[in-house]
C-alpha cells in the first residue's frame, strides 16, 4: 500500500487527526490537510512518521474552491490516491433559526456542503476506472444531528449533514461501476475541540448524563470506523451511512 494516499480534509485535530495517524498504521502515505491550524497538522505529520510512517500537511481551506484545487493538485504530487475523507467541517454557537444570519448561513453550506461536494467531486476525477483510475474510496462524515435535527442548537449544522448523507447515497450509486465505494460515518457526541469551537467546550461531557452510554465517544473510535469503511474489509459496502453514535441515534 506504499502508494496508496488517503487525504483527510480537516486532518489537523479531532476526528481527522486519529484518521490520519491510523492510517498512516494501515499502511497509507497520508494527506494531512488544515485551513489555519499548521503547528497542529505539523504535529500529526511528525507523529506519522515517527511511526514510520509517510505524510504530509497540506494546507487548503475547503470553503474555497480554488483552495481545494490547490489541495489536490499538490496530494497528487505526493502519489496517487486512494482514498478521500470528506472530514472538514464547522459548527457555530448554540441558536434557534429565528435568529440565524445569512452569514451564518453561507459559511455553513459553503463548507460543510459545497466544499465537500467539491472535494468528492476531484476525487472522483481521480479515482473513477473510467478516468484513467484504479478506484478507491470516499468515506464522508456526516452527524447524527442530520436525524435528530438538533433544535434549538444547530439545526443548521443538522440540515448541512443531511445534504452530506445524500450525497453519499447518490454519488454511491453514480460511481459504484467505476471502481469507487462511497460511505459515510454518522458520529454522535464526539470529545473533540470542535465543541470549543461553538462556545461550548465542556458539551461533550456536560451531555454524558443524557446520552445512552453515559459518556462521550472518541475521535479514534470514528477513526477505526472510516478506516473499515476505505478498506476492503468492506469492499461490498457502498451508500452505507454507519452510525457511531453510542445509540443516541436510537434513544427517544
Amino acid at each position: 500500500m506504499d502508494d496508496r494516499v488517503m487525504l483527510v480534509t480537516g486532518g489537523s485535530r479531532g476526528i481527522g487527526a486519529a484518521t490520519a495517524l491510523m492510517g498512516a498504521r494501515a499502511g497509507y502515505r497520508v494527506v494531512v490537510n488544515y485551513a489555519a491550524n499548521e503547528a497542529a497538522a505539523a504535529r500529526v505529520v511528525s507523529a506519522i512518521e515517527a511511526g514510520g510512517g509517510a505524510a504530509i500537511a497540506l494546507r487548503g481551506d475547503v470553503g474555497s474552491e480554488a483552495e481545494i484545487l490547490a489541495l489536490f493538485e499538490a496530494s497528487d504530487r505526493f502519489g496517487r490516491l486512494s482514498v478521500l475523507v470528506n472530514n472538514a467541517g464547522v459548527v457555530d454557537r448554540p441558536g434557534k433559526l429565528v435568529d440565524f444570519s445569512t452569514e451564518r448561513l453561507e459559511r455553513m453550506w459553503r463548507i460543510n456542503v459545497t466544499g465537500s461536494f467539491l472535494c468528492a467531486r476531484e476525487a472522483v476525477k481521480r479515482l473513477s476506472t473510467a478516468r484513467g483510475g484504479r478506484g478507491g474510496t470516499i468515506v464522508n462524515v456526516s452527524s447524527v444531528a442530520a436525524k435528530l435535527g438538533a433544535p434549538a442548537q444547530y439545526v443548521d449544522y443538522a440540515a448541512s449533514k443531511g445534504a452530506i448523507d445524500t450525497l453519499t447515497v447518490g454519488l454511491a450509486k453514480e460511481v459504484m461501476d467505476e471502481g469507487i465505494r462511497v460511505c459515510a460515518v454518522r458520529p454522535g457526541v464526539i470529545d473533540t475541540d470542535i465543541h470549543a469551537s461553538g462556545g461550548q467546550p465542556t458539551r461533550a461531557f456536560d451531555m454524558a448524563p443524557s446520552l445512552p452510554m453515559k459518556r462521550p465517544g472518541t475521535a479514534e473510535e470514528v477513526a477505526a470506523a472510516i478506516l473499515w469503511l476505505a478498506s476492503d474489509a468492506a469492499s461490498y459496502s457502498a451508500g452505507a451511512i454507519l452510525d457511531v453514535s453510542g445509540g443516541r441515534s436510537i434513544w427517544p
